[in-house]
């Protein structure tokens, strides 16, 4: 090979510079001696699951942890409305004493005014059986009794004795107090309804996790990738750069460069692939699997004039044009978040039970209550005689509590209570224009994230080539390793950044679909069978 000198150096003639690219040419295709790295087959990992965005959903739906506590939450609550609702019913209740023996000494007080012990020695028995009912528009409790006590006496002049009631009539009414019952009927249906709203927002909030935790172990796969194809092509450029440098068109600072860009891509695929395992682990055991998953990417072909394609394209409103992203506007999504969300009917049960409870310490400065019960009973030494020529029997009272001298103490509770209610409602107040402010927000987001998610979509096509370009450039030619860094850095952040503008935009529709409960792409309630669920 000639050399001509010149005062700048050694430069190389035109038919040995052909030569020399044909030997780079040769070098780039030679097979690569890299570090080898494990495989899914070769890690002794179980059968592998591919799990589209969906199936993922439905999983995490059907068989999680968090969708087990949130129905469990939702049991409750229902047998809690199926506990208030037969306490509006009537009750039926059987007592007995089966047997009372007494047999002891007791003082007797004589007509002479003299004090004597007697031996008191009987078996009894008693027995009653009850039906009552509360009458919810007044707070009182109506009930209806019969009851037979047997008496058994020993010693001298012992004998059998028995005493019915065949039927007796009570009514207990409490006046100018606080009707319980009444404020239950308005408070606990709005309790039930609370925690039914409440469940179907809990489980859109899994979906979210599971989208997380979907688009996290994407973005830990697509970070493996990235690493390999940044160490695959760095190995690639330091053998060419060791060429070139044999040749003298390169520095050893170039060269010593490359070679520390190969350490580093040793060292982020190793960190990558760690990530990817705990990322993995993650979402097995929030779905409770324990086959390997394989997440399918959503596929995003364009956001307009074009149809989605793949099995998890982009949500859309049926009748509004294949292709096109869904648009949500903000009066519907808060319109249907009024009706729907547990935090409207959250918002009137708080606001009854702070009446409720003002009711509750005005009704607590006097206390009267009405006491009545009519029936009939009899006596004998026989069982029989014991239901005939029966005796009336009434009683009537009335009690009653007033206060005369409190210091002021239920003035204070009454008060205290409506002090808290006005906090209540300024409370509520300030609530309802967090939630209204919040949807506005979420809305106007996920508006303009398709958009975003188109420019990340474009960006990471051309960061794609750009990298590419550079590549093949140091291959043929000369290009500053800052050009190469650069290139590759902004390569891998677009690819990332793809995958969390996806995963935002799902993140927003399900964020919106939890809050509103309305399926935005079917245009109906979100709903779901709480009888079937529950039992």
């Amino acid at each position: 090979m000639r050399y001509v000198m010149n005062k700048r150096g050694p430069s190389l003639t035109l038919p040995c510079r052909a030569g020399i690219i044909m030997i780079l040419l040769l070098v780039c295709t030679l097979p690569l001696q890299s570090t080898p790295r494990p495989t899914r087959e070769g890690m002794g990992e179980g059968p592998t699951l591919r799990l589209s965005l969906d199936e993922c959903i439905a999983m995490a739906r059907s068989q999680s942890v968090d969708a087990a506590v949130d129905l469990g939450e939702l049991k409750s609550a229902y047998w809690q409305w199926r506990s208030y609702k037969a306490d509006l019913l009537p009750e039926i209740s059987f007592s007995a004493t089966a047997p009372s023996y007494n047999k002891r000494y007791t003082s007797y007080q004589q007509a002479d005014g003299g004090v004597s012990y007697v031996r008191n020695d009987y078996l009894g028995l008693n027995g009653s059986l009850y039906v009552s009912q509360k009458i919810w528009p007044t707070g009182g409790t109506l009930s209806v009794e019969t009851s037979l006590d047997f008496l058994h006496q020993s010693g001298n002049g012992g004998g059998n004795q028995f005493m019915s009631m065949p039927v007796a009539l009570t009514l207990s009414q409490p006046i100018f107090g606080i009707n319980h019952l009444k404020w239950n009927r308005r408070i606990e249906p709005l309790k039930y309804r609370e925690a039914q709203a409440r469940f179907l927002t809990e489980t859109e909030q899994v979906a979210m996790k599971a989208i997380s935790l979907f688009f996290n172990l994407i973005l830990a796969g697509e970070q493996v990738g990235i690493a390999s194809q940044n160490l695959q092509k760095a190995e690639e450029l330091y053998k060419v750069a060791q060429a070139k440098r044999e040749m003298g068109t390169i520095s050893e600072n170039d060269v010593l460069q490359l070679k520390l860009d190969v350490l580093n891509a040793h060292s982020a695929l190793t960190d990558s692939e760690s990530n990817r395992q705990a990322r993995q682990f993650a979402l097995r055991a929030f779905l409770d699997v324990e086959a390997e998953i394989e997440p399918i990417v959503p596929e995003v072909q364009t956001l307009s004039n074009s149809p989605l394609k793949g099995e998890d394209s982009l949500p859309l409103r049926e009748g509004q044009g294949v292709g096109l992203p869904l648009h949500l506007d903000y009066e519907e999504v808060l319109s249907h978040a009024l009706q729907n969300n547990a935090f409207a009917t959250t918002m009137r049960r708080r606001q009854m039970e702070a009446d409720y409870s003002v009711a509750s310490a005005k009704a607590n400065r006097r206390s009267i209550n009405l006491y009545a019960q009519m029936g009939y009973t009899g006596m004998a030494d026989k069982l029989g005689g014991a239901y005939r020529d029966l005796l009336s029997k009434e009683v009537i009272q009335v009690g009653f509590s007033i206060p005369i001298l409190d210091w002021g103490k239920r003035k204070g509770q009454r008060k205290v209570a409506e002090s808290n209610r006005e906090i209540v409602q300024g409370q509520l107040r300030q609530q309802a224009q967090e939630f209204r402010q919040n949807i506005f927000i979420l809305t106007e987001q996920f508006n303009n994230q398709a958009e975003q998610l188109r420019i990340a979509c474009e960006a990471d096509t051309i960061a794609q080539k750009r990298y590419n370009t550079n590549i093949e450039t140091f291959k043929i030619g000369s290009i500053s390793m800052l050009d190469i860094s650069d290139a590759t850095r902004a390569k891998d952040e677009a690819r990332q950044n793809r995958i969390s503008q996806l995963h935002s935009y799902w993140y927003y529709y399900y964020q919106l679909r939890s809050i509103a409960l309305w399926d935005f792409e079917k245009g109906c309630d979100i709903t779901a069978d709480i009888e079937k669920l529950v039992k």
